[in-house]
């Protein structure tokens, strides 16, 4: 898997900041933004965030740049509809020697690595066969797995991350889109630290869990 953020609303911290001050000042945000401080930002943001005054955080957008996922990943990610995507196309794009992705739980156990590899190579002659057949691409795509491999552009406000990672960075989220999530939310980190100081699984943002009987047990833990 390979996550990169390749674009952000320059200063996002600053941004929110100032859309935040400007709902109780009287002079606009673009001077707002002129004459506060670092610390003032700093300071501003760390009460956002604990007001829950989140409406401002989606001033400030993220895009990703996803590489070496399955279809699997990203028919879970696109659930997530307060975002833009732009996903590679099998229809346009010939899957020959198709990349796929092999779960660690398959790979770990003896006999299921093998079944599944050759699943893959069994589907790989099919889709070649059925493509020199003269069935295009578009329909020939229809036998490809779910494991797949895809690229995917991703875009998302500041606000939408944090419900992203609220859900996804929890241990009960499934494997692959965990590891995804877990990896943006380093690389927003890296360009904005204050915004994504306390992001992550609601245990630990909110102190709550909507796992019920499911959950993990991690947030009977914090705090101790």
């Amino acid at each position: 898997m390979k996550v990169k953020l390749i674009y952000h609303t320059p200063e996002p911290e600053r941004v929110v900041a100032a859309a935040a001050r400007l709902c109780y000042s009287p002079v606009g945000a673009e001077q707002l933004a002129e004459k506060m401080s670092d610390e003032q930002v700093g300071r501003l943001i760390g009460k956002i965030v604990e007001m829950g005054h989140v409406s401002t955080l989606e001033h400030a957008s993220f895009t990703f740049a996803v590489e070496g996922v399955s279809r699997v990943l990203t028919h879970q990610l696109v659930r997530h509809r307060l975002a833009s995507y732009s996903q590679q196309s099998q229809r346009y794009v010939k899957e020959h020697n198709f990349e796929y992705i092999l779960p660690p739980s398959v790979a770990s156990r003896e006999g299921a690595r093998e079944k599944f590899l050759a699943l893959m190579q069994t589907i790989q002659q099919a889709y070649d066969e059925l493509v020199e057949m003269g069935v295009h691409q578009e329909d020939a795509r229809y036998c490809l797995a779910n494991a797949t491999e895809t690229k995917i552009v991703v875009t998302m406000n500041a606000r939408e991350l944090m419900h992203f990672f609220e859900l996804r960075c929890c241990q009960r989220a499934q494997w692959e889109i965990r590891r995804l999530a877990e990896a943006m939310l380093a690389e927003a980190r890296h360009v904005s630290p204050l915004l994504f100081q306390k992001a992550g699984p609601s245990c630990i943002t909110r102190g709550v869990c909507g796992e019920g009987n499911l959950s993990c047990g991690r947030l009977q833990t914090l705090g101790k």
